[in-house]
């Protein structure tokens, strides 16, 4: 039997033992923080895709240069307001905030 000792092949300083993804980069800047984070999801009237049927938006501004029933204001425009018959749907339904950050905390029941 031989009496060497294995031998540590790691050069360099000893890790922490902490996360891998507790640096943050490129590929894991999604990821969020140690504390939760909201945002809007994407057909929320302040998220990527909602935004853009609002007046400001690149959708809601055709209406309200062309004015008259598809401005805001109008018949058929306000129907697509996040307060609106279409509108208030897709915001009820699909908009809404999005939980981000660590871990399953809200997605799991609290526990009393």
């Amino acid at each position: 039997m031989s009496s060497q000792q294995a031998s540590n092949s790691h050069v360099g300083p000893k890790t922490t033992g902490g996360k891998a993804g507790a640096i943050p980069t490129p590929a894991n800047a999604h990821l969020g923080t140690e504390k939760s984070e909201t945002k809007p999801k994407a057909f929320d009237s302040d998220g990527a895709i909602g935004k853009q049927f609002t007046e400001t938006g690149a959708i809601g501004q055709i209406g309200e240069a062309v004015g008259g029933p598809l401005s805001s204001d109008g018949v058929i425009g306000k129907q697509f307001t996040d307060k609106g018959a279409v509108g208030g749907t897709i915001q009820n339904t699909l908009g809404g905030e999005k939980q981000t950050g660590s871990g399953l905390s809200g997605v799991l029941p609290k526990s009393n």
